[in-house]
Protein backbone atom coordinates (compact mmCIF):
# COMPACT_ATOMS: atom_id res chain seq x y z
CA UNK A 1 0.00 0.00 0.00
CA UNK A 2 1.51 3.32 -1.09
CA UNK A 3 1.86 6.22 1.35
CA UNK A 4 -0.85 8.21 -0.43
CA UNK A 5 -3.25 5.26 -0.08
CA UNK A 6 -2.56 5.06 3.65
CA UNK A 7 -3.06 8.83 3.98
CA UNK A 8 -6.44 8.52 2.28
CA UNK A 9 -7.37 5.63 4.57
CA UNK A 10 -6.41 7.68 7.62
CA UNK A 11 -8.38 10.63 6.30
CA UNK A 12 -11.44 8.45 5.84
CA UNK A 13 -11.36 7.81 9.58
CA UNK A 14 -12.62 11.37 9.86
CA UNK A 15 -16.07 9.94 9.26
CA UNK A 16 -15.77 8.07 12.56
CA UNK A 17 -14.79 11.22 14.40
CA UNK A 18 -17.52 13.29 12.80
CA UNK A 19 -20.02 10.84 14.25
CA UNK A 20 -18.68 11.88 17.65
CA UNK A 21 -19.20 15.58 16.90
CA UNK A 22 -15.60 16.41 15.99
CA UNK A 23 -15.18 18.94 13.18
CA UNK A 24 -12.41 19.37 10.59
CA UNK A 25 -10.46 21.86 12.68
CA UNK A 26 -10.05 19.30 15.48
CA UNK A 27 -9.79 16.22 13.31
CA UNK A 28 -6.04 16.00 12.69
CA UNK A 29 -5.17 16.96 16.26
CA UNK A 30 -7.50 14.22 17.57
CA UNK A 31 -6.15 11.62 15.16
CA UNK A 32 -2.45 12.39 15.63
CA UNK A 33 -2.66 12.07 19.41
CA UNK A 34 -3.51 8.43 18.77
CA UNK A 35 -1.49 8.06 15.59
CA UNK A 36 1.71 9.22 17.25
CA UNK A 37 1.47 6.43 19.83
CA UNK A 38 1.11 3.90 16.99
CA UNK A 39 3.94 5.40 14.92
CA UNK A 40 6.26 5.59 17.92
CA UNK A 41 5.60 1.89 18.48
CA UNK A 42 6.33 1.04 14.83
CA UNK A 43 9.53 3.12 14.77
CA UNK A 44 10.81 1.63 18.03
CA UNK A 45 9.98 -1.95 17.03
CA UNK A 46 11.72 -1.55 13.64
CA UNK A 47 14.82 0.11 15.12
CA UNK A 48 14.31 3.51 13.47
CA UNK A 49 14.13 4.98 16.97
CA UNK A 50 16.99 3.87 19.20
CA UNK A 51 14.54 3.23 22.04
CA UNK A 52 10.91 3.82 23.00
CA UNK A 53 10.19 7.50 23.68
CA UNK A 54 6.89 6.79 25.41
CA UNK A 55 6.59 5.22 28.89
CA UNK A 56 5.19 1.71 29.22
CA UNK A 57 1.64 2.75 30.12
CA UNK A 58 1.35 4.83 26.93
CA UNK A 59 2.50 2.27 24.39
CA UNK A 60 0.32 0.87 21.64
CA UNK A 61 -0.26 -2.64 23.10
CA UNK A 62 -1.83 -0.99 26.15
CA UNK A 63 -4.58 0.32 23.84
CA UNK A 64 -5.08 -2.78 21.70
CA UNK A 65 -5.48 -4.96 24.80
CA UNK A 66 -8.46 -2.94 26.05
CA UNK A 67 -11.99 -2.29 24.85
CA UNK A 68 -15.12 -0.35 25.71
CA UNK A 69 -15.18 2.12 28.59
CA UNK A 70 -11.99 0.60 30.01
CA UNK A 71 -10.16 1.64 26.80
CA UNK A 72 -11.60 5.16 26.77
CA UNK A 73 -10.80 5.77 30.46
CA UNK A 74 -7.26 4.42 30.06
CA UNK A 75 -6.72 6.63 27.01
CA UNK A 76 -7.93 9.73 28.83
CA UNK A 77 -5.69 8.93 31.79
CA UNK A 78 -2.76 8.30 29.43
CA UNK A 79 -3.10 11.72 27.79
CA UNK A 80 -3.21 13.40 31.20
CA UNK A 81 -0.11 11.54 32.41
CA UNK A 82 1.80 12.29 29.22
CA UNK A 83 1.01 16.00 29.55
CA UNK A 84 2.62 15.86 33.02
CA UNK A 85 5.57 13.69 31.99
CA UNK A 86 9.01 14.55 33.46
CA UNK A 87 10.34 14.18 29.90
CA UNK A 88 10.04 17.76 28.65
CA UNK A 89 9.69 16.76 25.01
CA UNK A 90 6.86 14.30 25.69
CA UNK A 91 5.12 16.77 28.00
CA UNK A 92 5.44 19.44 25.28
CA UNK A 93 3.94 17.14 22.65
CA UNK A 94 1.00 16.28 24.91
CA UNK A 95 0.59 19.67 26.61
CA UNK A 96 -3.12 20.31 27.26
CA UNK A 97 -3.97 17.22 25.20
CA UNK A 98 -7.35 15.66 25.78
CA UNK A 99 -9.61 13.55 23.64
CA UNK A 100 -12.94 14.88 22.42
CA UNK A 101 -14.23 11.35 21.88
CA UNK A 102 -17.25 10.50 23.99
CA UNK A 103 -18.23 7.09 22.61
CA UNK A 104 -15.95 4.17 23.60
CA UNK A 105 -16.90 2.33 20.40
CA UNK A 106 -15.53 5.16 18.27
CA UNK A 107 -12.13 5.04 20.00
CA UNK A 108 -12.10 1.26 19.68
CA UNK A 109 -12.91 1.55 15.98
CA UNK A 110 -10.04 4.02 15.49
CA UNK A 111 -7.57 1.77 17.31
CA UNK A 112 -8.62 -1.26 15.23
CA UNK A 113 -8.45 0.76 11.99
CA UNK A 114 -4.93 1.99 12.78
CA UNK A 115 -3.88 -1.50 13.76
CA UNK A 116 -5.18 -2.87 10.45
CA UNK A 117 -2.98 -0.65 8.26
CA UNK A 118 -0.03 -2.23 6.44
CA UNK A 119 2.63 -0.59 8.59
CA UNK A 120 5.45 -2.56 6.96
CA UNK A 121 4.80 -0.70 3.69
CA UNK A 122 4.40 2.53 5.62
CA UNK A 123 7.81 2.06 7.25
CA UNK A 124 9.39 1.48 3.84
CA UNK A 125 8.34 4.98 2.76
CA UNK A 126 8.97 6.47 6.20
CA UNK A 127 6.38 7.16 8.87
CA UNK A 128 7.41 10.79 8.91
CA UNK A 129 6.50 11.15 5.23
CA UNK A 130 3.17 9.48 5.91
CA UNK A 131 2.52 11.93 8.73
CA UNK A 132 3.41 14.87 6.49
CA UNK A 133 1.03 13.54 3.88
CA UNK A 134 -1.73 13.66 6.46
CA UNK A 135 -0.84 17.26 7.34
CA UNK A 136 -0.91 18.20 3.65
CA UNK A 137 -4.26 16.53 3.21
CA UNK A 138 -5.58 18.54 6.14
CA UNK A 139 -4.17 21.75 4.67
CA UNK A 140 -5.82 21.10 1.30
CA UNK A 141 -9.23 20.82 2.95
CA UNK A 142 -10.27 24.47 3.05
CA UNK A 143 -12.80 23.75 5.79
CA UNK A 144 -9.99 22.81 8.16
CA UNK A 145 -8.32 26.23 8.01
CA UNK A 146 -4.92 24.54 8.28
CA UNK A 147 -3.55 25.88 4.99
CA UNK A 148 -2.11 28.90 6.77
CA UNK A 149 0.42 26.57 8.41
CA UNK A 150 1.43 24.57 5.37
CA UNK A 151 3.91 25.57 2.65
CA UNK A 152 3.63 23.36 -0.48
CA UNK A 153 6.22 20.57 -0.42
CA UNK A 154 7.56 21.21 -3.98
CA UNK A 155 8.32 24.83 -3.05
CA UNK A 156 10.08 23.80 0.17
CA UNK A 157 12.11 21.14 -1.61
CA UNK A 158 13.19 23.54 -4.37
CA UNK A 159 14.31 26.16 -1.83
CA UNK A 160 16.24 23.61 0.25
CA UNK A 161 17.90 22.17 -2.87
CA UNK A 162 19.17 25.64 -3.79
CA UNK A 163 20.26 26.57 -0.24
CA UNK A 164 22.23 23.30 0.21
CA UNK A 165 22.24 22.95 4.04
CA UNK A 166 25.44 21.32 5.26
CA UNK A 167 26.31 19.11 8.26
CA UNK A 168 27.46 21.24 11.18
CA UNK A 169 25.34 24.25 10.19
CA UNK A 170 22.52 25.59 12.33
CA UNK A 171 19.21 25.95 10.49
CA UNK A 172 16.31 28.02 11.82
CA UNK A 173 12.69 28.71 10.94
CA UNK A 174 11.26 31.52 13.12
CA UNK A 175 7.73 30.76 11.87
CA UNK A 176 7.99 26.98 11.93
CA UNK A 177 4.37 25.90 11.42
CA UNK A 178 4.48 22.11 11.16
CA UNK A 179 8.30 22.23 10.61
CA UNK A 180 8.27 21.53 6.87
CA UNK A 181 11.40 23.58 6.11
CA UNK A 182 13.41 22.09 8.98
CA UNK A 183 12.48 18.54 8.06
CA UNK A 184 13.31 19.09 4.39
CA UNK A 185 16.72 20.50 5.37
CA UNK A 186 17.35 17.48 7.59
CA UNK A 187 16.32 15.15 4.76
CA UNK A 188 18.67 16.93 2.33
CA UNK A 189 21.62 16.46 4.69
CA UNK A 190 20.74 12.81 5.31
CA UNK A 191 20.49 12.19 1.56
CA UNK A 192 24.03 13.59 1.11
CA UNK A 193 25.61 11.76 4.08
CA UNK A 194 24.22 8.23 3.67
CA UNK A 195 21.60 8.91 6.34
CA UNK A 196 24.30 10.51 8.56
CA UNK A 197 26.45 7.34 8.52
CA UNK A 198 29.28 9.26 6.80
CA UNK A 199 29.52 11.51 9.87
CA UNK A 200 31.23 10.90 13.21
CA UNK A 201 29.11 10.07 16.24
CA UNK A 202 29.68 13.60 17.56
CA UNK A 203 28.49 15.06 14.25
CA UNK A 204 25.44 12.76 14.21
CA UNK A 205 24.54 13.88 17.73
CA UNK A 206 24.79 17.52 16.64
CA UNK A 207 22.47 16.88 13.68
CA UNK A 208 19.86 15.14 15.86
CA UNK A 209 19.92 17.54 18.79
CA UNK A 210 21.38 20.94 17.87
CA UNK A 211 21.32 21.61 14.13
CA UNK A 212 17.66 22.60 13.78
CA UNK A 213 15.57 25.11 15.70
CA UNK A 214 12.16 26.59 15.07
CA UNK A 215 9.68 28.80 16.89
CA UNK A 216 5.90 28.61 16.66
CA UNK A 217 3.32 30.83 18.34
CA UNK A 218 0.33 28.44 18.18
CA UNK A 219 0.55 25.61 20.71
CA UNK A 220 -1.54 23.09 18.76
CA UNK A 221 0.54 23.66 15.62
CA UNK A 222 3.73 23.26 17.62
CA UNK A 223 2.40 19.88 18.79
CA UNK A 224 2.11 18.77 15.16
CA UNK A 225 5.62 20.08 14.48
CA UNK A 226 7.18 18.24 17.44
CA UNK A 227 5.56 14.97 16.39
CA UNK A 228 6.65 15.56 12.80
CA UNK A 229 10.27 16.14 13.82
CA UNK A 230 10.43 13.17 16.19
CA UNK A 231 9.05 10.83 13.53
CA UNK A 232 11.87 12.03 11.25
CA UNK A 233 14.52 11.31 13.89
CA UNK A 234 14.99 14.96 14.88
CA UNK A 235 14.92 15.31 18.66
CA UNK A 236 16.28 18.78 19.36
CA UNK A 237 17.00 20.00 22.88
CA UNK A 238 14.92 19.41 26.02
CA UNK A 239 12.05 21.41 24.48
CA UNK A 240 12.26 19.68 21.11
CA UNK A 241 13.20 21.10 17.72
CA UNK A 242 10.36 23.65 17.73
CA UNK A 243 9.94 25.93 20.73
CA UNK A 244 6.69 27.67 21.57
CA UNK A 245 6.84 31.46 21.66
CA UNK A 246 6.37 34.74 19.82
CA UNK A 247 9.28 35.38 17.48
CA UNK A 248 8.31 39.05 17.40
CA UNK A 249 8.57 39.20 21.20
CA UNK A 250 11.36 38.57 23.68
CA UNK A 251 11.35 34.82 22.96
CA UNK A 252 12.39 35.59 19.38
CA UNK A 253 14.98 38.14 20.48
CA UNK A 254 16.63 35.40 22.56
CA UNK A 255 17.05 33.01 19.62
CA UNK A 256 20.71 32.39 18.71
CA UNK A 257 22.20 33.37 15.37
CA UNK A 258 22.21 30.73 12.64
CA UNK A 259 23.97 29.77 9.42
CA UNK A 260 20.76 29.29 7.42
CA UNK A 261 17.24 30.67 7.82
CA UNK A 262 14.32 29.16 5.88
CA UNK A 263 10.85 30.53 6.51
CA UNK A 264 7.37 31.40 5.33
CA UNK A 265 6.30 33.99 7.94
CA UNK A 266 2.62 34.72 8.60
CA UNK A 267 1.06 37.44 6.46
CA UNK A 268 -0.93 40.44 7.61
CA UNK A 269 -0.93 43.10 10.28
CA UNK A 270 -0.30 42.08 13.86
CA UNK A 271 -3.29 41.94 16.18
CA UNK A 272 -3.72 40.81 19.76
CA UNK A 273 -0.71 38.99 21.18
CA UNK A 274 0.97 38.25 17.87
CA UNK A 275 2.50 41.65 17.24
CA UNK A 276 6.07 42.86 17.63
CA UNK A 277 6.79 43.61 21.30
CA UNK A 278 10.58 43.68 21.06
CA UNK A 279 12.64 46.84 20.78
CA UNK A 280 15.73 45.49 19.00
CA UNK A 281 14.30 45.75 15.46
CA UNK A 282 15.65 48.70 13.47
CA UNK A 283 12.27 49.83 12.13
CA UNK A 284 9.06 49.67 14.20
CA UNK A 285 6.13 48.25 12.25
CA UNK A 286 2.87 46.37 12.85
CA UNK A 287 3.37 44.56 9.53
CA UNK A 288 4.32 41.04 10.61
CA UNK A 289 6.24 40.06 7.49
CA UNK A 290 8.37 43.22 7.60
CA UNK A 291 9.10 42.49 11.26
CA UNK A 292 9.97 38.85 10.50
CA UNK A 293 12.29 39.92 7.69
CA UNK A 294 14.16 42.20 10.09
CA UNK A 295 14.36 39.38 12.64
CA UNK A 296 15.81 36.99 10.06
CA UNK A 297 18.49 39.48 8.98
CA UNK A 298 19.41 40.21 12.60
CA UNK A 299 19.63 36.53 13.53
CA UNK A 300 21.79 35.42 10.61
CA UNK A 301 25.49 34.97 11.26
CA UNK A 302 27.82 37.04 9.09
CA UNK A 303 28.14 34.99 5.91
CA UNK A 304 24.85 33.20 6.67
CA UNK A 305 22.17 32.79 4.04
CA UNK A 306 18.39 32.88 3.92
CA UNK A 307 15.41 32.10 1.71
CA UNK A 308 12.13 33.69 2.84
CA UNK A 309 8.61 33.53 1.35
CA UNK A 310 7.04 37.01 1.43
CA UNK A 311 3.97 38.67 -0.12
CA UNK A 312 4.17 41.32 -2.84
CA UNK A 313 3.53 44.24 -0.49
CA UNK A 314 6.97 43.71 1.08
CA UNK A 315 8.46 44.48 -2.34
CA UNK A 316 6.58 47.72 -3.00
CA UNK A 317 5.22 49.12 0.28
CA UNK A 318 6.37 52.70 0.89
CA UNK A 319 7.46 54.23 4.20
CA UNK A 320 8.75 51.57 6.60
CA UNK A 321 8.62 49.00 3.80
CA UNK A 322 11.13 50.99 1.73
CA UNK A 323 13.33 51.49 4.81
CA UNK A 324 13.38 47.73 5.50
CA UNK A 325 14.28 46.96 1.86
CA UNK A 326 17.14 49.46 1.83
CA UNK A 327 18.40 48.10 5.13
CA UNK A 328 18.22 44.56 3.74
CA UNK A 329 20.20 45.52 0.62
CA UNK A 330 22.80 47.26 2.80
CA UNK A 331 23.39 44.52 5.36
CA UNK A 332 22.91 41.62 2.92
CA UNK A 333 23.53 40.61 -0.66
CA UNK A 334 19.97 40.32 -1.89
CA UNK A 335 20.87 38.37 -5.02
CA UNK A 336 17.67 36.64 -6.19
CA UNK A 337 13.90 37.12 -6.12
CA UNK A 338 11.53 34.40 -7.31
CA UNK A 339 8.08 35.69 -8.26
CA UNK A 340 5.79 32.79 -7.37
CA UNK A 341 2.59 31.98 -9.24
CA UNK A 342 -0.75 32.49 -7.53
CA UNK A 343 -2.94 29.69 -6.24
CA UNK A 344 -0.15 27.57 -4.78
CA UNK A 345 -1.05 28.14 -1.13
CA UNK A 346 -4.01 26.27 0.26
CA UNK A 347 -5.41 29.12 2.34
CA UNK A 348 -3.88 32.22 0.79
CA UNK A 349 -4.97 34.21 -2.23
CA UNK A 350 -2.06 36.64 -1.97
CA UNK A 351 0.78 36.93 -4.45
CA UNK A 352 4.10 35.80 -3.04
CA UNK A 353 7.83 35.76 -3.69
CA UNK A 354 10.95 34.10 -2.35
CA UNK A 355 13.83 36.40 -1.37
CA UNK A 356 17.28 34.80 -1.37
CA UNK A 357 20.06 36.70 0.39
CA UNK A 358 23.45 36.40 2.10
CA UNK A 359 24.27 38.31 5.31
CA UNK A 360 27.41 40.47 5.08
CA UNK A 361 27.29 42.14 8.50
CA UNK A 362 24.93 44.10 10.71
CA UNK A 363 26.96 47.25 10.11
CA UNK A 364 27.53 46.82 6.36
CA UNK A 365 26.33 49.23 3.68
CA UNK A 366 26.02 48.82 -0.09
CA UNK A 367 26.22 45.02 0.07
CA UNK A 368 23.82 44.47 -2.85
CA UNK A 369 25.18 45.34 -6.29
CA UNK A 370 22.50 43.65 -8.39
CA UNK A 371 19.31 41.63 -7.97
CA UNK A 372 18.28 38.81 -10.29
CA UNK A 373 14.51 38.35 -10.71
CA UNK A 374 12.90 35.15 -12.00
CA UNK A 375 9.27 35.55 -13.05
CA UNK A 376 7.48 32.25 -12.51
CA UNK A 377 4.14 34.04 -12.30
CA UNK A 378 3.50 35.46 -15.76
CA UNK A 379 1.66 33.02 -18.06
CA UNK A 380 1.82 30.33 -15.39
CA UNK A 381 -0.77 27.56 -15.14
CA UNK A 382 -3.80 28.11 -12.95
CA UNK A 383 -2.62 26.21 -9.91
CA UNK A 384 -5.10 24.63 -7.55
CA UNK A 385 -6.59 21.21 -6.88
CA UNK A 386 -6.98 20.52 -10.60
CA UNK A 387 -3.41 21.60 -11.42
CA UNK A 388 -1.25 20.91 -8.38
CA UNK A 389 2.21 22.40 -8.01
CA UNK A 390 4.95 19.81 -8.65
CA UNK A 391 8.75 19.61 -8.48
CA UNK A 392 8.89 19.84 -12.28
CA UNK A 393 7.50 23.39 -12.21
CA UNK A 394 10.69 24.58 -10.48
CA UNK A 395 13.17 22.84 -12.80
CA UNK A 396 13.88 25.83 -15.06
CA UNK A 397 14.34 28.18 -12.10
CA UNK A 398 16.72 25.77 -10.38
CA UNK A 399 18.81 25.57 -13.56
CA UNK A 400 18.85 29.36 -13.98
CA UNK A 401 19.74 29.92 -10.30
CA UNK A 402 22.91 27.87 -10.60
CA UNK A 403 24.83 25.58 -8.28
CA UNK A 404 26.09 28.15 -5.76
CA UNK A 405 23.71 28.60 -2.79
CA UNK A 406 24.58 32.30 -2.55
CA UNK A 407 23.76 32.96 -6.20
CA UNK A 408 27.40 33.41 -7.27
CA UNK A 409 27.37 30.87 -10.11
CA UNK A 410 27.53 32.21 -13.65
CA UNK A 411 24.09 33.31 -14.81
CA UNK A 412 22.54 34.43 -18.06
CA UNK A 413 20.22 37.43 -18.40
CA UNK A 414 17.43 36.12 -20.63
CA UNK A 415 16.32 39.57 -21.79
CA UNK A 416 12.84 41.06 -22.07
CA UNK A 417 11.33 37.88 -23.51
CA UNK A 418 12.87 35.61 -20.88
CA UNK A 419 11.96 34.86 -17.27
CA UNK A 420 15.34 35.60 -15.63
CA UNK A 421 16.84 39.09 -15.62
CA UNK A 422 19.49 41.10 -13.79
CA UNK A 423 18.79 44.57 -12.36
CA UNK A 424 21.55 46.75 -10.92
CA UNK A 425 21.21 48.33 -7.47
CA UNK A 426 21.57 51.76 -9.09
CA UNK A 427 18.69 51.05 -11.50
CA UNK A 428 16.47 49.82 -8.65
CA UNK A 429 17.14 53.07 -6.75
CA UNK A 430 16.81 55.52 -9.64
CA UNK A 431 14.11 53.89 -11.76
CA UNK A 432 12.07 52.06 -9.14
CA UNK A 433 12.53 54.19 -6.04
CA UNK A 434 13.82 51.06 -4.26
CA UNK A 435 10.71 49.08 -5.10
CA UNK A 436 11.55 45.44 -5.80
CA UNK A 437 8.19 44.67 -7.39
CA UNK A 438 9.77 44.21 -10.82
CA UNK A 439 7.83 42.62 -13.69
CA UNK A 440 8.39 42.89 -17.44
CA UNK A 441 6.58 39.96 -19.08
CA UNK A 442 3.11 40.53 -20.48
CA UNK A 443 0.79 38.13 -18.72
CA UNK A 444 -1.78 36.73 -21.14
CA UNK A 445 -3.70 35.09 -18.31
CA UNK A 446 -6.77 37.10 -17.35
CA UNK A 447 -8.38 36.62 -13.99
CA UNK A 448 -12.09 36.07 -13.93
CA UNK A 449 -14.30 35.82 -10.90
CA UNK A 450 -13.61 32.09 -10.57
CA UNK A 451 -9.86 32.73 -10.27
CA UNK A 452 -10.11 35.31 -7.53
CA UNK A 453 -9.49 34.43 -3.89
CA UNK A 454 -12.40 33.87 -1.54
CA UNK A 455 -14.22 37.12 -0.64
CA UNK A 456 -13.13 36.70 2.98
CA UNK A 457 -9.48 36.55 1.88
CA UNK A 458 -9.86 39.69 -0.24
CA UNK A 459 -11.59 41.50 2.62
CA UNK A 460 -8.90 40.43 5.07
CA UNK A 461 -6.15 41.69 2.74
CA UNK A 462 -7.92 45.04 2.40
CA UNK A 463 -8.32 45.35 6.18
CA UNK A 464 -4.65 44.46 6.73
CA UNK A 465 -3.52 47.11 4.23
CA UNK A 466 -5.77 49.74 5.83
CA UNK A 467 -4.54 48.85 9.33
CA UNK A 468 -0.94 49.11 8.16
CA UNK A 469 -1.62 52.56 6.66
CA UNK A 470 -3.33 53.75 9.86
CA UNK A 471 -0.43 52.46 11.97
CA UNK A 472 2.09 54.38 9.83
CA UNK A 473 0.01 57.56 10.06
CA UNK A 474 -0.21 57.20 13.84
CA UNK A 475 3.56 56.77 14.00
CA UNK A 476 4.01 59.98 12.01
CA UNK A 477 1.62 61.83 14.34
CA UNK A 478 3.53 60.48 17.34
CA UNK A 479 6.81 61.81 15.93
CA UNK A 480 5.15 65.19 15.45
CA UNK A 481 3.86 65.14 19.02
CA UNK A 482 0.25 65.15 17.90
CA UNK A 483 -0.89 61.99 19.70
CA UNK A 484 -2.89 62.71 22.85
Amino acid sequence: MATQDIVQKLWNLCDVLRDDGINYSNYVTELVLLLFIKMEHENAESGILQSHKLPGYARWPELTSRSGLNLLNHYRETLLKLSQSPDRLISAIYADAQTSLKEPRHLEQLVKSLDGIDWFSARQDGLGDLYEGLLEKNASETKSGAGQYFTPRPLIDAIVQLMQPQPGETVQDPAAGTAGFLIAADRYIKDHTDDLYNLTEKQRSFQRNQAFLGMELVGSTRRLALMNCLLHGMEGDDEGVVHVGNTLGQAGAALPKCHLSLSNPPFGTAKGGGGPTRDDLTFATSNKQLAFLQHIVRHLRDGGRAAVVLPDNVLFEAGVGADVRRDLMDKCRLHTILRLPTGIFYAQGVKTNVLFFEKVSQAATGSTSAVWVYDMRANAPKFGKRTPLTDAHFADFITAYGTDPNGKAERQDQGEQGRFRRFSREWIASERGDSLDIAWLKDDNTEDAADLPEPAVLAREAVDELNAAVAELEAILAELGEVQ
